[in-house]
C-alpha cells in the first residue's frame, strides 16, 4: 500500500473532536471508536477533560462501544482522564503499532470495518488506523495556550509531509 493510501484519513472532520455528531457516526454506519487522549480529547499538558468533551461522550456512549488508546506513557494521568469520562483505556501504544488498537477493537466485539479511530496525527492515529482496516477519523488538535513551540513545529512539518505525499487534509464533504 502507498503512503498516500496509508495516511489518507476516511473523514477529514475540520473540527476538533467535538464535532463528532452521532448523525455522523450513522452516517458511516459506525458503531465503536477508538480515541486518541493527547490532543483529541485534551491538550497535551492538561490533565482533565472539559466538561464539554465529558458531555460529549456522553451522548454517544449509549449507542456505540468506546475505548481511549493513547501513546502516553503516564499511566496515572490517562487513567484519571479515563475514569473521569467512564471508558476503558490502554496506554503505551506505540502507534503507528497497531497491536494496542488490535486488542481494544477486539474487546468490543466488532467487525474492524465498523469502528473508527479518531485523532489528530496522520503519522500515528490514522496510520495505525488505516493498517488494521479500521474506519480513520481526523480531528482538529485541542491544543491549550500553554502549547509549545516545539510541538507546532513537528505537527506542521508532519502536514507538510504528509501533503507533500499527496494525502488530502481538506474537511471531508458530508
Amino acid at each position: 500500500m502507498n503512503w498516500d493510501k496509508l495516511l489518507q484519513p476516511n473523514l477529514v472532520l475540520g473540527d476538533s473532536v467535538l464535532g463528532l455528531t452521532p448523525d455522523i457516526i450513522q452516517q458511516y454506519e459506525l458503531e465503536g471508536l477508538v480515541l486518541d487522549v493527547d490532543e483529541t480529547l485534551v491538550p497535551f499538558h492538561e490533565t482533565q477533560t472539559t466538561e464539554e468533551v465529558r458531555s460529549w461522550l456522553k451522548s454517544l456512549q449509549p449507542s456505540l462501544a468506546l475505548w481511549l488508546v493513547s501513546n502516553n506513557l503516564n499511566e496515572n494521568r490517562i487513567r484519571r482522564i479515563a475514569h473521569s469520562l467512564e471508558v476503558p483505556y490502554l496506554t503505551g501504544a506505540g502507534k503507528p503499532s497497531r497491536r494496542k488498537l488490535r486488542q481494544a477493537t477486539s474487546a468490543m466485539n466488532l467487525p474492524i470495518q465498523r469502528v473508527a479511530m479518531v485523532g489528530d496525527r496522520l503519522f500515528t492515529d490514522v496510520l495505525a488506523g488505516n493498517r488494521l482496516g479500521m474506519f480513520t477519523i481526523l480531528v482538529e488538535p485541542m491544543s491549550s495556550v500553554n502549547q509549545g513551540k516545539r510541538k507546532r513545529l513537528v505537527y506542521s512539518f508532519e502536514v507538510w509531509l504528509s501533503e507533500f505525499l499527496g494525502v488530502s487534509q481538506s474537511p471531508s464533504k458530508r
